[in-house]
């Protein structure tokens, strides 16, 4: 690498926009947000935005997290073809426990258009 990333952080004061790069050297994208696992103070992984689009980067993946960029463990052709994160928002959509909530809410509803 020619470029200095800084001091390596704690992936907690990880800023929005930073700039990640692939094991190559080339600028995949920038840092949307970082994911963690709160309760057992786990670091999970980073959601970047790359050209298309959110990509979500594992934390096995992240090689190094410093002031100025982040670098990777994969090569940028890799990068492409990580997951598109929110796969979490529709399975949790499709529990039994909250189409049961969608279907008491419903049936509150009729219940107070009627009286």
């Amino acid at each position: 690498m020619t470029e200095d990333d800084g001091h390596a952080i704690s992936y907690k004061v990880l800023r929005r926009g930073t700039p990640v790069r692939s094991v190559d050297g080339v600028q995949v994208g920038t840092v949307r947000r970082v994911l963690e696992n709160a309760r057992e103070n786990i670091f999970d992984g980073i959601v970047i935005d790359t050209r298309e689009g959110k990509r979500f980067v594992d934390a096995p993946e992240v090689a190094r997290v410093a002031e100025r960029a982040v670098t990777l463990t994969i090569t940028a052709d890799e990068v492409s073809e990580l997951s598109v994160p929110g796969g979490m928002r529709r399975r949790v959509e499709h529990t039994p426990t909250v189409r049961r909530a969608k279907r008491l809410g419903r049936n509150l509803r009729d219940r107070w258009d009627r009286r």
